[in-house]
């Protein structure tokens, strides 16, 4: 075995730039496993791994081969996990911290993406577009009056999560529409709200005086269903729903009941609780939502920059340093312990 161990990644790497810049690296020994391998090599694998790549998409990876207790205590040498992209719904961060594993991620790599996506949704959905694609294509009897939208300049615009991706849509939304901007992020400081412009407020608040609230936290047992039948009777009539961050964050199936209730006037989502969700679906069948299949961070350019980062973070975790983008720190001293007794 090589002298950092061996690394195993999951089908294949977000962006073949990744296979190209690991091209020569002698530090690892490189595997790819699949969902369709026979399961003595599956076990073989993970018995001898120490690092791991997957996908951040719970849709793209089998339960199986998800990080958590189960997969942790068939793998002894494992030390640390990287997901593909900002999120890490594949993985179970606590068993991670238990088992002395350190988790990374991308996050950052997709942010101009994620940020455009959420700008183009509010965009659609405050012109209406989609509804007028809609019915241009499928009857006539209706006048243009009938979609009637909105000027985004101007408008309230609260954002659920000021991290990344959050900070960067605020950027956008009041250099280009000159929105205001407020948001509720409790593990953000003060200085970064005063940073990118934007008003700390209450959730109660944000669902009330927003014209648009748009989701950018991760999904935690914190933010699990944190908008339901409650939060959306609390919107303006008048407003949308945007989540470009994860599922299970919105109840999916009070929103189409608020919706079709006429509160609040739209949605664009582009994540799902499952993915993909069925097609019937109740949000599928408003010509009021805006539906996208997880695809907000998927550009050419987003993928390579982060392919890029995880290269480059595998990198410093083989010599030694501390990750940038760890996403459980409290492990450090745990892992530097195990890595010692594992690699020598």
């Amino acid at each position: 075995m090589a002298e950092a161990g061996r690394l195993i990644y999951f089908e294949r790497w977000i962006d073949p730039r990744a296979g190209e810049l690991f091209r020569g690296e002698n530090a690892v020994e490189m595997q790819r496993i699949t969902r369709d391998d026979p399961g003595d090599v599956i076990e073989a694998a993970f018995l001898d791994a120490c690092w791991y790549q997957l996908s951040s998409t719970r849709g793209d990876i089998p339960e199986p081969f998800r990080v958590n207790d189960r997969l942790l205590q068939r793998s002894p040498n494992l030390l640390a996990v990287s997901t593909h992209g900002a999120g890490y719904d594949t993985v179970d961060l606590e068993a991670c911290t238990r088992a002395g594993v350190i988790a990374v991620n991308q996050a950052g790599g997709n942010l101009e993406a994620v940020a455009e996506h959420t700008l183009g949704l509010m965009l659609m959905l405050s012109k209406r577009a989609i509804e007028a694609d809609l019915h241009m294509r499928r009857e006539r009897g209706w006048v243009r009056s009938d979609f009637t939208g909105h000027d985004l300049t101007g408008k309230t615009a609260g954002l659920i999560g000021l991290g990344n991706v959050g900070g960067r849509v605020a950027d956008l939304l009041r250099l280009a529409f000159s929105m205001r901007v407020v948001a509720l992020d409790p593990y953000v400081e003060d200085d970064t709200f005063a940073e990118h412009g934007v008003e700390r407020v209450t959730l109660e608040r944000l669902l009330e005086e927003s014209d648009f609230v748009s989701v950018h936290c991760p999904r935690t047992p914190e933010t699990e269903w944190m908008l339901g039948p409650a939060e959306f009777a609390r919107m303006k009539p008048s407003a949308y729903v945007v989540n470009t961050a994860r599922g299970g964050i919105l109840d999916e199936y009070a929103l189409a009941e608020a919706l079709a209730a006429g509160r609040p006037a739209g949605a664009g989502i582009d994540v799902w609780d499952i993915e993909p969700p069925a097609l019937d679906h109740p949000l599928l069948a408003l010509d009021n939502v805006i539906a996208t299949p997880h695809i907000a961070g998927v550009t050419v350019e987003a993928r390579q920059q982060m392919a890029v980062y995880a290269v480059e973070q595998w990198r410093a975790i083989w010599r030694g340093e501390r990750p940038p983008r760890i996403l459980n720190p409290e492990v450090w001293p745990k892992y530097l312990e195990r890595r010692a007794a594992i690699l020598g």
